[in-house]
């Protein structure tokens, strides 16, 4: 109780006026810590006639972590012969002869429950003697201090508490440019703390955890969450059975499942396209009477493409028929492919088959983010900004290559594909009016190549007393006989893709043959 009562009463009186240095060249130093965390500081410095003495501390200085601890000043006041005052980021000080008093408040000296500040550093000449005294609302824990150059360890001469409860520090001796440094422990919740750490200026502690980085992170966090919810919503949304597809519309004419094309079906179905595809796009533009098929068979331009046809059907119609007539040898020669670019972009453009943007802008916006992290890495930190935006357009581009490349709408035709399918190979022909059968054989045909139910949907019109008439084809044919053209036609194109394959390994074999000898040639 005595000893709290005598405390206050130092608190009162500390540290309006400090004591004044009896030595020459020497300094007297009260620190009070306010309720508020803030520290009050006194120092009355002595200087010999005919010296000056500059003195300059940082307020930005190095802490663990890579970081730097940045103290604020202020409400500066010197009383004596000289100047003080705050600039660049430091605290200096001139003095000229005599004895002076600088007072002044710090911000940013309370860590926790310890106080650190600098008592005496950065001075231009040596100090002969130093004493300085430190009071705070409740008596100190413990004490630390230390003197000498900036980087040693070096105990100061005392540091201990008085049995007034008041912390006493005292050094000698004190070369130019050391330090002195006390840190005082409080009893948990004396004051608030009031400690600021910022990244250090280095490449390393632009990369330090901050706030607005923790946040940061904390959003990304939840776009990934977002992003898998999304993946896997979008993978289950074609679970469930196929829609029942009827092949007649309400007009009496066969039906296509929201406009979609025979070529259409590979990619919508299995994620790729092939000579199957392109067979029954060429079959399909013979059944709307684009192609005229005859004996050979033979190809043969019917009538010009027009605004009926989409960009994909015309670069099938251009690369099949460059000329007027072209046979299924010839085709199998000239290792004709379906034209993907034209199939994506038209499969696209309908709204079915993602265009890939959030692919191409996740990789914009990954360059972007390293960019940005060694921009903020040289400059004014925070770096890890941009790792999380190169992150984020990573996930981007992850995202797009996990989600499927068809679109919610694109999954919904896929299902009624697979309805009309299973329509195709259970169909029966007495089903339908004698004067649809051949309209309905015809453009059901390429579409059941397309699907894999071609037999199905030939034998039941094959087996009629009176099949349909293939209109497309030159001569009287059946459908077996329309049957076997769709399967040679997509037989040719699948010779003609093997043939391109087993040319591009040779080609790749000659141009990585050894010197002096020929690819394929007999060694003997």
């Amino acid at each position: 109780m005595l000893a709290a009562a005598v405390l206050a009463l130092v608190l009162a009186a500390a540290p309006d006026q400090p004591p004044l240095p009896t030595v020459p060249q020497s300094a007297e130093i009260q620190l009070k810590v306010e309720r508020d965390g803030s520290l009050s500081v006194a120092e009355a410095i002595s200087v010999p006639d005919g010296v000056t003495m500059d003195r300059r501390v940082p307020l930005r200085v190095a802490a663990p972590h890579h970081r730097d601890r940045v103290y604020g000043v202020r409400d500066v006041v010197l009383e004596g012969s000289g100047n003080a005052q705050v600039d660049n980021g430091a605290l200096t000080v001139h003095l000229t002869s005599g004895t002076s008093v600088l007072r002044y408040t710090v911000d940013g000296a309370v860590a926790g429950d310890r106080v650190t500040w600098e008592l005496a550093g950065g001075w231009s000449a040596d100090l002969k003697f130093i004493r300085a005294s430190f009071a705070a609302p409740e008596i100190p824990t413990a004490v630390d201090c230390l003197a000498g150059p900036p980087d040693s360890d070096f105990p100061c001469g005392a540091a201990q508490i008085d049995h007034a409860g008041l912390t006493r520090f005292s050094q000698q001796n004190l070369a130019a440019g050391d330090r002195m440094t006390a840190t005082v422990e409080l009893p948990p919740g004396t004051v608030p703390g009031n400690e600021v750490l910022v990244p250090a200026k280095t490449i390393a502690g632009a990369f330090v955890l901050t706030a607005p980085v923790g946040w940061a992170w904390a959003g990304f966090g939840a776009l990934l969450l977002a992003a898998a919810a999304w993946v896997l919503l979008a993978r289950r949304r074609d679970a469930g059975d196929p829609p029942k597809a009827g092949l007649i519309a309400k007009n009496g004419e066969f039906a296509s499942p929201a406009g979609v094309l025979p070529g259409h079906a590979g990619v919508l179905l299995h994620g790729r396209a092939g000579p199957v595809d392109l067979a029954a796009t060429v079959l399909d533009l013979a059944v709307r009477n684009y192609v005229w098929v005859s004996d050979g068979p033979t190809l043969i331009r019917r009538n010009p493409a027009d605004e009926h046809l989409t960009p994909f059907e015309r670069a099938v119609f251009a690369a099949v028929l460059p000329e007027e007539a072209v046979t299924l040898a010839e085709l199998r020669e000239r290792h004709v492919e379906i034209p993907r670019a034209e199939l994506a972009a038209d499969l696209a453009g309908r709204g079915w088959l993602a265009t890939g943007r959030l692919r191409r802008a996740g990789v914009r916006v990954v360059f972007y983010g390293l960019f940005l992290t060694v921009l903020l890495a040289l400059t004014v930190g925070y770096a890890q900004l941009g790792v999380i935006l190169a992150l984020t357009g990573g996930l981007a581009a992850v995202t797009s290559a996990a989600l499927p490349a068809r679109r919610h709408a694109g999954a919904g035709v896929a299902r009624r594909l697979r309805g009309v399918a299973e329509e195709l190979a259970t169909t029966r022909a007495k089903d339908f009016d004698k004067s649809q059968r051949e309209l309905v054989f015809s453009r059901g045909l390429p579409y059941a190549l397309a699907l894999g139910e071609l037999t199905p949907w030939v034998a039941a019109f094959a087996a009629l007393e009176h099949p349909p008439p293939v209109y497309w084809h030159d001569g009287d044919i059946t459908p077996d006989q329309a049957g076997s053209f769709a399967v040679a036609l997509a037989g040719t194109f699948a010779g003609a893709h093997r043939g391109r394959r087993l040319d591009a390994v040779r080609q790749h074999t000659r141009s990585h043959s050894p010197v002096g000898t020929h690819a394929g040639a007999d060694p003997s």
